[in-house]
Formats: structure tokens, sequence, C-alpha cells
């Protein structure tokens, strides 16, 4: 598509990466740089009272930027890609309304890749039968039942889908149950759809022993800001292991050790395992993704300041600074 056509477009910024890799900071400061306010693409940020373990921005590091989709469900309300698309797509249009750049932030590339490429994920005659019947056999057995069943069926979407994400895989199985087809050719074929946004898509990452150094250390730091506290008042409030909120990373371990199946010291460690798994997932997920810009810090010798004037580059070659420019 020519540089006419992009135009055209509404302009669009997308700031994502690994976990930890200190994409909050970085976003403010380019949110100042191009009159933009920042919409949160992470699915744990979004619940009211899990702040710590969800690493959420505070109101100091908002600096006065306008934040979206923080804080906005209780974390026994349902959340997911859809009703994330819905709300991401009404603050889209309500930032432009402003004269202002609306900028994804976050590490959860499924969501940034329904807003990008307005993926749709209209319902087929949904077979609700077919559906509670997974999830008894989740139950009665264990979710790496339902894991087996798809890796039979669609293979890539098995490799894609953790094992312990049952809605997903439980969604993988019913879109092949009703249409025949894997989901994962769905998806691919939604994702080489034109995007109607003129994007920048900018991936933030730094060497991975540096990155897994600052994982370790950030738990560390959620435990001494008190996350099981945090954890402890959710649990009090209701919020069971079932639920998806409780199925982040820092809440599940912790439940675990307060319902005594593993000591602190193993929830401590296997949060600090899956957290890097975690990273690891992500960055797979981002060198999938079309078109996207690499930020590598060790490249811009870890200076913010050669990284912002490298991102405003990139943003008035792609002509994305026509509004608040």
């Amino acid at each position: 598509m020519n540089q006419t056509q992009n135009r055209n477009k509404s302009p669009l910024i997308i700031l994502t990466g690994p976990t930890a890799v200190g994409k909050t900071h970085l976003s403010v400061e380019l949110a100042k740089r191009v009159s933009g306010e920042i919409i949160s693409a992470d699915s744990m940020q979004v619940y009211r009272g899990m702040d710590i373990g969800s690493a959420k921005v505070t109101s100091e590091e908002m600096q006065g930027i306008p934040h979206h989709l923080i804080d906005e469900f209780e974390p026994w309300e349902e959340f997911h890609v859809v009703k994330f698309q819905q709300y991401a797509l009404r603050y889209i249009k309500e930032i432009q309304s402003r004269g202002r750049i609306p900028i994804l932030v976050g590490g959860t590339g499924f969501y940034i890749q329904a807003v990008l490429y307005g993926i749709d994920f209209t319902e087929h005659g949904l077979d609700t039968a077919y559906r509670k019947s997974l999830e008894m056999l989740a139950k009665e057995q264990n979710p790496q039942v339902l894991h087996d069943m798809l890796r039979e069926v669609d293979p890539e979407s098995a490799e894609r889908i953790h094992a312990n994400n049952v809605k997903r895989v439980i969604r993988a199985l019913e879109f092949y149950h009703e249409t025949g087809t894997k989901i994962s050719a769905h998806n691919e074929k939604e994702r080489a759809k034109q995007s109607p946004y003129n994007f920048a898509y900018f991936v933030l990452n730094e060497p991975r022993t540096s990155l897994y150094e600052k994982i370790d250390l950030r738990v560390e730091q959620m435990m001494d800001a008190g996350l099981l506290d945090e954890v402890k008042r959710l649990q009090d409030a209701g919020c069971a292991r079932d639920m998806v909120s409780m199925q982040g990373l820092g809440y599940k371990e912790l439940l675990d050790y307060l319902a005594g199946d593993d000591s602190l010291e193993e929830a401590i460690r296997i949060l600090k395992r899956d957290t890097r798994h975690f990273a690891k997932r992500q960055l797979t997920w981002f060198r999938r993704e079309r078109d996207v810009i690499w930020l590598d810090k060790d490249r811009f010798g870890y200076d913010e300041e050669k990284l912002l004037n490298y991102m405003m580059d990139c943003l008035k070659d792609r002509k994305l600074l026509t509004i608040g420019s």
C-alpha cells in the first residue's frame, strides 16, 4: 500500500514487548511527544485491586497522560479479547475526536492483533451442550485432556495456546466442531487483512539474560511490595482460582501457596520460572507479526532519549504525525 493511501487512514501507535522490559515509562514519554493518549493492551491491568501482580501503571507514572482500560473491571467480571476489542475501538475513536493520537501499550499480543486488523470474532452457531461437555471434561479430568484433543485436530493452535488456558482451548475446539476448519487457519486469514490504520508497531526488547534478571528482580520487588497481602485480599473478596483474573501470573501461584499446595519459596520459584516462559512466548508471538519495528535496547546503548528520537523519526517517515505533531 502506498503512502498516500496510508495517509488517508487514521493513525495508531503500538508499543509492546515482553513483560518487565520497560514499556510503561517509554510509552508515557512517547505520549508527551506526540500528543497521545494510552490504551492499555494488558489483560490484567484492566482489573481493580490487582495492582502489584499486574505491575499496574501508577498515577505518578502516568505523569498526567490519560490512560484507558486501567481499573475498569472487577476481578470477578468477565473480560476477554472480544470485550477488549469493543472497548479499545471506542477509546480510539474518542481519542481521535480530541485531535490526539491513540497509543496501544501492553504485552498481550492477541489483543493488539484483534484491534490492529479488526479480527472478526462473530460466533458461529454455538453448541452450548458441546461447550459444557468440554468444561466438565476439564474439571473431572484435567486441562491437558482438552489440549491433547486440540493437538489432534489443530496442532498449530495447540502449539500456540497453553494447556492451562482452558477458555482458549475450548474456543478452538468449538470452532473446529462447528465449522470443520481450524481456528488457526481462520486467524491466519484474519491476520492477512489490511489494517484500517496507518500504524507503527514498535516492539521493545533487550537481551534475554538481562530481561530474565529483570523478571526475577521484579518478582522479588512485588513480594516486598505486598503481593501476598494483595492476593489474600482478593481471596477474601471471593476471588477463586478458577476465575479468569486469578489465572494471571503472581495470583495463581500464591493462591496455590495459600491453599497449602506449595511452600512460599516454591511458589516464588514457579512464578519466576513461568514469567520467564511467558516472556519467551510473547517474543515468539511478536516475531510472527507483520511490519514490526524492533527496538533492541542494547543497540541504542540503553539510552531512552536515543530510542525516542528513533521512534519519532519512524513516525514521521510513516506520516503518522499529522495530528498533534
